[in-house]
């Protein structure tokens, strides 16, 4: 028998920004994605340049239909894409929605729907308004509360009868490292203070917990989940230094996850508040807005890292977004990331232990530079063993937690079609069980070729897990 229940959701997992394109077809405005060409770490633009690969994508924007009906030939129970903001609201903060952004994704979920696939969607994936983040700074300005709430409000009525699933901000943590391309906050990283960046995540968790609310007013039968960057830590060494070290770098992840499922702030966080001089301003009606908390935790898994509080010996890990000490003990992918299954196990018996609600995998793969090739019978394809290694090691890792006891939903594995990397906006960066033929010299025919791991991803799900 399967070690995955029946219910299983099996899919995969795309942002708007990093597959649509049409970045400025059909009255969508710019968003913080349209400025920057180099990804996380590299500087914004002024406007939208050609060498931003995500303003083409991979042309999903005109092709969804071909790829919803290959998401269906692999078996896809559910599949997670992300609304663009700007799409709906061009600048973020009109009273009235496009309609034409509106229609579009009607049309993603009928499509969607006529396969039978859940769609699981992401409010705001990364792809924050440019205007609110030039003439508001971002979350920093409390109004992008209500400016995300006539948003939500719009789209859950709109799709109320259509979608099921859904996430508030896609790893919410993540607004500490990446200000301006998770939280569309203008002021320069190096010039933001700690009391700006919480109070601006604190605005981001009422907004979350006022969804959460309004989406369980409007649809009742909606799922409504949070979702974060995990990453779990160990010590470097079993001195009990690094494991105070350990403690304190997952704190400033839990808290993220502890709001969204307790509905107030951990008294970890209040203490480093205090002894940062942090003052997060609360409205009077914040702490019964909090209390809204959400039906279950999803997050994305990619890598583990270690912690130390020897301070000669904290060398960033390569491409690591939280931070962190590489793992003498893992090795790591081409772009760095240290690869460790097991951690996957170890972070699911950590959120089940610390909630008790529901997990979702929204995100897990492998980003790596595929060769796209001829087999026997002339067809292009790649061969990508080591993908097909590293999801049945994870997988593996999820039936094992499942044993544990731990309250699984599903798992949507990344670019299940190869999409531009958030971190380095490259589409050599792939992730995908299908090929998508663009360069990142923008060259390319936009064709569709089924990898290897297509068909190992599509046993898989056909046997509720039993093939792995």
């Amino acid at each position: 028998m399967s070690k995955f229940p029946e219910t299983f959701l099996w899919g995969g997992a795309v942002a708007a920004n990093q597959c649509e394109g049409a970045y400025c077809e059909d009255g969508k405005g710019l968003s913080v994605q349209d400025v920057l060409p180099h990804g996380i770490r590299g500087k914004r633009t002024e406007e939208p340049t050609e060498e931003n690969m995500k303003l083409v994508g991979i042309d999903f924007y005109h092709r969804y239909k071909e790829d919803v009906r290959l998401f269906a030939e692999m078996g896809f129970k559910v599949f997670r894409i992300s609304i663009a903001w700007s799409r709906i609201f061009p600048r973020g903060d009109e009273n009235e929605p496009n309609e034409a952004g509106l229609a579009f994704y009607d049309d993603l979920f009928d499509e969607c729907h006529k396969y039978g696939i859940e769609p699981l969607v992401t409010i705001s994936h990364y792809e924050t308004p440019l205007y609110l983040a030039e003439h508001y700074n971002g979350w920093t300005n409390r109004k992008l509360i209500g400016f995300y709430e006539n948003y939500v409000r719009t789209i859950f009525e709109r799709y109320k009868g259509k979608v099921k699933y859904w996430l508030t901000f896609n790893e919410i943590n993540s607004i500490l490292h990446a200000p301006f391309m998770s939280g569309g906050i203008n002021t320069p990283k190096e010039e933001l203070t700690e009391q700006e960046l919480y109070q601006a995540a604190h605005h981001e968790l009422v907004a979350s917990a006022l969804a959460t609310k309004i989406g369980h007013e409007i649809m009742p039968d909606a799922k409504i989940g949070c979702m974060i960057l995990s990453m779990p830590t160990y010590p470097l060494t079993p001195s009990p230094d690094d494991m105070i070290q350990v403690m304190e770098d997952e704190h400033k992840n839990y808290f993220f996850g502890d709001v969204h499922a307790r509905g107030v702030y951990p008294g970890y966080m209040k203490r480093y508040f205090r002894e940062h001089e942090i003052e997060i301003h609360f409205e009077s009606e914040d702490e019964e807005i909090l209390k809204n908390t959400v039906d279950f935790i999803s997050f994305s898994y990619y890598m583990s890292t270690c912690a130390t509080a020897d301070e000669t010996k904290k060398k960033q890990g390569e491409g690591n977004l939280l931070g962190g000490v590489p793992n003498p003990m893992l090795k790591a992918s081409d772009w760095g990331w240290q690869i460790d299954p097991k951690g996957l196990r170890y972070v699911l018996n950590m959120f089940w232990d610390r909630y008790q609600k529901p997990l979702f995998i929204v995100e897990n793969g492998l980003g790596a530079a595929d060769v796209l090739i001829e087999d026997e019978n002339g067809n292009k394809t790649v061969e990508d063993d080591y993908r097909i290694q590293y999801l049945h090691d994870h997988l593996e890792q999820v039936a094992e937690a499942i044993q544990d006891g731990v309250d699984v939903m599903g798992y949507t594995s990344w670019g299940c079609i190869d999409v531009v990397s958030a971190s380095t906006a490259e589409l050599r960066k792939r992730y995908g069980y299908i090929y998508v033929d663009r360069n990142d010299d923008g060259t390319g025919t936009l064709e569709r070729y089924k990898k290897k791991s297509f068909y190992w991803y599509k046993k898989v799900i056909e046997s509720n897990g039993e093939a792995l």
